[in-house]
């Protein structure tokens, strides 16, 4: 006899009669309507097979005058909160039973089906009950999703608090040795550029938190062009080369000989491949080899980023883009990391109609990751990239600047970086100072203003600059951590021209006041 499969045993009625040709007829008539059935000899049976599963029990009265049947009830008692087991008991015609009023009172969710009984009620009342059942399987299965995403959560935060601390260690160290001895301004470049290097680790790794957000909200837009693939993937590799070189990897490049156009944006098919770069560098040992591939494959461009590294379970194949999902068995190898980054590989690559595979053949055993984006002709089409920003304040944008910031840090920081590029800031720390400032001083023409600022916060502040005559031009720019798109709708019908997050990307400031960027 071949072995139940976990779902038949979970959808079997289980059956305790007096008789044995009771349980024959019984058993005929379940399988007549196609349901599977089990009988029980006695009690211990039946509550081992409640044990293995059932999707309901079918009892006769007389069987619960059987002392054994506390066993039963005891099993019932022991039920997890999702389940609530049908028992379905055939009761003798007649009078009011004791032994039915005292079942009914013990087991919770009782049925009585009142003999002689015709076989279509029985078999629907078996049928209603499966389905029954079949709802509280539907509750289990997302009580242990739940359980698993709420696990999930919990050690992504703590993987995120762990992330946090590493760069801000270096910098809290390269602070106090700052303070502590007047450097000359060559010694202190060190600890400046090592400053900088971590503050910029740490806008990638909240980058990428709102990335992901945006995506699987269906919020993120993507700006479409013919795009050359092997200039994408050698920005990629211009992105990712401080990690591969850190871990002294080889890496080998085929772009092929000729160019494969794909209509897609080339920063997130750039971010694409220097986060498969980058989970190559991050699980395999240093001084491993790396390699990436492009060809074309019919009408589709296929892109392989293979290495010799810690490799892939079988298990891990599909679940290893899945949300916060990193490899355990290797955590010792990888570099840190939030588990987002193969996330937003796959939402972004499907985004552009394409698709990406993992493959490995074990533990130990390196892998590959294969991108498959549909290909729409000749490098001819391709648009050349933007001039680089300049360095200095431009001449064409508004001198004066105002700041405001409740974060004096902050907004001090601002204000000596315009001011060093050119601009001539005026800086408050308040709403109310803001307009003081305004007031006494000359009217700027570009206006920086944080949100979330207590009393006056950024949005009532920009109604009443907007409301004064004399600032007539005035240019306001939100600098803010609320990225959401419920934010920029909020910040664009306040009157803001534009929507930066921090902390501020200078290139993109000067952009979006020259109009090459976006407004909000």
């Amino acid at each position: 006899m071949s072995a139940k499969t976990p779902v038949a045993i979970e959808q079997r009625i289980l059956l305790r009669t007096m008789t044995s040709r009771d349980a024959v007829m019984a058993k005929a008539v379940l399988e007549r309507a196609q349901v599977a059935s089990h009988t029980c000899t006695d009690f211990c049976a039946l509550v081992r097979g409640l044990q293995e599963g059932a999707g309901a029990v079918l009892l006769a009265e007389e069987a619960l005058s059987d002392p054994a049947a506390a066993a039963l009830t005891e099993a019932l008692a022991s039920q997890p909160p999702w389940s609530d087991l049908p028992v379905l008991i055939l009761a003798r015609q007649g009078a009011d039973s004791v032994v039915i009023a005292n079942a009914m009172r013990r087991l919770a969710n009782v049925t009585v089906i009142e003999r002689p009984v015709r076989v279509a009620s029985l078999v629907s009342t078996v049928r209603a009950a499966l389905r029954a059942r079949n709802r509280q399987y539907q509750m289990r299965d997302l009580l242990s999703g739940l359980r698993e995403a709420d696990q999930r959560k919990t050690e992504f935060l703590a993987t995120l608090a762990h992330e946090l601390r590493n760069p801000l260690a270096p910098m809290s160290t390269a602070l106090t040795l700052l303070k502590r001895k007047a450097y000359e301004p060559a010694e202190a470049l060190r600890y400046y550029e090592l400053m900088g290097r971590q503050i910029d680790h740490m806008v990638r790794l909240v980058n990428d938190l709102m990335e992901v957000s945006r995506i699987t909200r269906g919020k993120i837009e993507l700006r479409m062009e013919p795009v050359a693939l092997d200039a994408v993937i050698k920005d990629a590799l211009e992105l990712s080369r401080p990690v591969l070189e850190g871990a002294r990897h080889t890496l080998h490049m085929d772009l092929g000989r000729e160019p494969l156009v794909v209509r897609g944006d080339a920063v997130r098919l750039t971010q694409v491949f220097s986060n498969l770069l980058n989970n190559a560098a991050k699980y395999t040992a240093p001084g491993g080899t790396i390699s990436v591939v492009l060809r074309a494959q019919e009408r589709v461009a296929v892109v392989e980023v293979r290495d010799n590294g810690a490799g892939l379970a079988p298990d891990m194949l599909r679940s290893i883009f899945e949300m916060f999902v990193q490899v355990s068995s290797t955590s010792k190898a990888a570099q840190g990391g939030l588990g987002i980054g193969l996330t937003l590989v796959k939402s972004l690559v499907e985004l552009h109609g394409g698709s990406v595979e993992a493959m490995s053949a074990g533990l130990g055993q390196g892998a590959t990751f294969c991108v498959r984006l549909p290909l729409i002709g000749a490098a001819s089409s391709v648009r050349p990239s933007p001039p680089p920003a300049i360095a200095g304040w431009p001449a064409t944008l508004p001198v004066t600047v105002l700041v405001v910031d409740d974060n004096r840090d902050a907004a001090d920081a601002l204000g000596d970086l315009l001011r060093a590029m050119g601009a001539s800031p005026r800086v408050a720390y308040s709403g109310e100072a803001a307009l003081a400032l305004v007031a006494d001083g000359p009217p700027p023409g570009l206006a920086i203003l944080d949100i979330g600022m207590p009393g006056m916060d950024g949005f009532e502040l920009a109604a009443r600059l907007r409301a004064n005559a004399a600032l007539r031009g005035l240019v306001l720019v939100a600098l803010t951590g609320w990225g959401q798109q419920g934010d920029r709708e909020r910040i664009a019908a306040a009157g803001f021209d534009h929507h930066l997050l921090k902390p501020l990307d200078l290139a993109a400031l000067i952009a979006a006041l020259r109009g090459t960027g976006s407004p909000s």
